[in-house]
């Protein structure tokens, strides 16, 4: 009797692999979660990964998503390195210190090379941004700039 209520082998193999995946996922979103950074000045980042720079033992790549709200814009800020971005979705203009603003919108890439910009999302849904920031380690991502 006490046989028949043990589950089988495959039972419990399969209760394992389902725990493990649900331990796996909360594990991720936690991960994610804990780095997403809260709108500030109107964008909010969450990083995606994280790895250190082959060859340059002080910096490290940080893939992350930019959101901006419409009408709100990320603030003067810089980054201590090179942010290389994708507009995933939404329009907005970039204005670069010294250099005319530029018009982004869905597909089109930039690139930011420590100089002091502002993102402003000018249409009428969240701009969705992929960015890799190649930033020196224990540095903040963004620094604002008044």
């Amino acid at each position: 009797m006490l046989g028949s209520m043990m589950p089988s082998n495959g039972r419990v193999i399969a209760f394992a692999a389902a725990l493990i995946a649900i331990g796996v996922g909360v594990g991720v979103a936690v991960d994610r979660a804990a780095f997403a950074q809260q709108p500030s000045n109107g964008i909010k980042r969450t990083i995606l990964q994280r790895a250190d720079e082959p060859g340059a033992p002080n910096y490290e790549a940080v893939m992350a998503i930019a959101e901006i709200a419409p009408g709100a814009s990320s603030g003067r800020h810089r980054h201590p390195g090179i942010e290389l971005a994708y507009v995933l979705e939404g329009s907005l203009v970039v204005e670069r210190e010294g250099q005319q603003p530029v018009t982004l919108k869905a597909g089109d890439a930039l690139k930011n090379e420590a100089a002091v910009h502002n993102a402003k999302n000018i249409g009428k849904k969240p701009v969705k941004i992929l960015a890799v920031y190649l930033v020196e380690k224990g540095k903040p991502m963004a620094e604002t700039v008044p």
